[in-house]
């Protein structure tokens, strides 16, 4: 019967897809959410993206009387504002006294205490469909609480905007971790509603109840501009492209840029050769503490690579490796720390160990072809909206 149920949701999605037509977001469809809520107690799990006609979320709710009794965070804190990997407090909305629980302080799960105040949990965050933006973790790890108290989850679906293709290595069990949460490539090609349910149906967390408000006139190769930018220092629409390859440098002594108004646009570091490029990271508000602060970087500037060029690529090891050989220390591009980092990132260690081989990005990205090609049908199962 679930099964039966889920086919008709995808053809009901799948229906209202024109990709002429302007694309609404699932939280603007208020005729069908505010049936779907009217008389629950509901927590919102979202932050400074979930907008309708430049009003947040939070306040179209109360204003159509929603009983909103407490409100969710992830990384970045409700405004966004705070640096990757900072800790956020919980604290009050506004003068209304909800709570607002930050999933990325104290805690990164929902406690068992905390679902017991609600009847549905309902999300909307604005992700970029990739595999280590955190957003999808925080809401996964939600489910153990979820499925303890019986509560359900009601996703108000947005489009993912690296939605078009599939790539990269599927994640191994022993990178599980909160930027790699489950066994999906780089770049999974999923909304956050099929993602979640795409979860539960391969039991990869908690089997919980999730229902999910479609976008309209939305397919898999709609291009889709973010009305706002969906991270502190994912600024623009080249960044939400590159994303999926350029925040590999994070797990080098490379800059990835943050610090600038070009994040995840260029890269570079302070001992290489002049490239006829060059930047200097700042402390700046979402990007506290950059990596090579307030030295000039030489480097590498992608802002004017052409955007379908990126999109053909797609996820890409060519400029880790290409900070590889401009840095000539070879182990040393990932001194300390930063392999570490580097292998959750790509959550497989085949890709390290070739790049020190001196593979090149061609070589190493036919290793994880058919993986990909299994992938992408399973993920057909789950999709609620036309490739």
């Amino acid at each position: 019967m679930k099964k039966l149920l889920f086919l008709l949701l995808a053809l009901i999605c799948m229906s209202t897809t024109a990709s002429a037509a302007k694309v609404i977001c699932g939280d603007e469809r208020t005729d069908v959410w505010v049936p779907m809520l009217r008389g629950k107690k509901v927590c919102l799990l979202t932050n400074y993206t979930a907008t309708i006609n430049g009003k947040h979320l939070i306040d179209v709710m109360l204003e159509k009387g929603i009983n909103l009794v407490a409100i969710a965070t992830p990384e970045h804190g409700l405004s966004g504002k705070a640096s990757a990997g900072a800790k956020v407090a919980s604290s009050t909305y506004k003068d209304t006294g909800i709570p607002v629980w930050s999933l990325y302080g104290k805690t990164r799960r929902m406690t068992p205490e905390q679902a017991e105040q609600f009847d549905v949990l309902v999300f909307d965050i604005q992700d970029v469909g990739v595999r280590f933006f955190t957003y999808y973790v925080t809401m996964l790890w939600t489910f153990d609480a979820l499925a303890e108290k019986g509560k359900r989850l009601i996703v108000f679906d947005r489009p993912n905007p690296n939605g078009m293709y599939v790539d990269g290595p599927i994640l191994e069990e022993k990178h599980k971790s909160f930027i790699g949460g489950i066994p999906i490539p780089v770049v999974h090609g999923l909304t956050m509603g099929e993602l979640a349910q795409m979860a539960v149906g391969e039991g990869w967390v908690p089997k919980i109840d999730v229902e999910v408000v479609c976008c309209q006139n939305y397919t898999h190769q709609t291009r889709y501009q973010l009305p706002v930018k969906p991270g502190p220092n994912v600024r623009t629409m080249q960044a939400v492209y590159l994303y999926p390859s350029t925040c590999l440098i994070e797990g080098t002594v490379f800059s990835e840029a943050r610090g600038t108004d070009f994040g995840f646009e260029a890269y570079g570091h302070p001992d290489i050769a002049p490239t006829g490029f060059s930047y200097t990271p700042r402390s700046i508000e979402g990007a506290k503490n950059p990596k090579h602060q307030d030295k000039l970087c030489h480097g590498v500037d992608l802002r004017k690579v052409p955007k379908k060029q990126i999109l053909k690529e797609g996820f890409t090891l060519k400029y880790v490796i290409d900070a590889y050989n401009r840095y000539g220390k070879g182990k040393e591009l990932f001194a300390g720390d930063r392999k570490k980092f580097f292998h959750r990132l790509v959550a497989v260690d085949y890709i390290y160990e070739m790049i020190i081989a001196g593979k090149s990005a061609d070589e190493i990205k036919a290793m994880w072809k058919d993986d990909v090609e299994k992938f992408k049908a399973l993920r057909r199962k789950y999709l609620l909206y036309a490739e």
